[in-house]
């Protein structure tokens, strides 16, 4: 399920797919790509919306999926209007030959990602698994009930889930395998990827993506 999966640092996801190629908030980039197919953002937050790193993997006619808040900043990067699709939560989306959903991304009682921007985390199967990106959240009702066979799920604190949280959430939607994301760059450490994968029920496997 994670052979086509990688994690370029902290939460730049990419996934391949029946010759597709598609990234998840591309950043620290190390070098030109320009392979996109699709990029899907979860929010605006430098770390995620990086012009820079979109402008390394975009090629012509690459599809973005953006939030309300990047529309603008979308359009000064070149993309044609056509080829941008803005998503909201809670909302189900086709786009060209993928279709995904959208889950609220925010944190509780923490005010970096609160609920009224309107920024997101993916649900999107490809070749008959559903993986659940989950974007910079903390724990709540909306991801716990959330379905799939692969959850990437942030476990750094200070901004998201902390290692424990994580684990709740993985234990409570019961994914096959679960990818620790959002450490070791900017928060989190190694130790909080350890510390997820010993919290996990026994019939989830933890699979660390990032590389150090």
């Amino acid at each position: 399920m994670l052979e086509n999966v990688s994690i370029n640092t902290h939460s730049s996801i990419k996934i391949t797919c029946n010759n597709m190629v598609l990234y998840f908030d591309p950043f620290k980039i190390p070098e030109e790509r320009h392979d996109a197919d699709y990029i899907l953002i979860t929010h605006s937050h430098y770390d995620h919306f990086s012009p820079e790193d979109i402008n390394k993997v975009k090629k012509e006619n690459t599809k973005i999926v953006i939030t309300t808040d990047l529309f603008d900043k979308t359009v000064s990067l070149g993309f044609n209007e056509d080829d941008i699709t803005i998503a909201l939560p809670n909302a189900h989306y086709k786009v060209e030959n993928i279709e995904f959903d959208t889950i609220p991304a925010f944190n509780k009682l923490k005010e970096f990602h609160p609920r009224k921007n309107g920024w997101i985390g993916y649900i999107i199967k490809l070749n008959d698994v559903t993986y659940y990106i989950a974007g910079d959240t903390d724990y709540s009702h909306e991801a716990s009930r959330v379905e799939c066979d692969v959850a990437l799920l942030p476990i750094g604190g200070t901004y998201t889930m902390n290692a424990e949280e994580a684990a709740k959430l993985a234990n409570d939607i019961h994914p096959k395998i679960a990818v620790p994301t959002h450490y070791g760059s900017i928060v989190g450490s190694p130790e909080d990827a350890d510390k997820f994968s010993s919290l996990l029920n026994k019939e989830i496997e933890c699979v660390k993506l990032i590389k150090f």
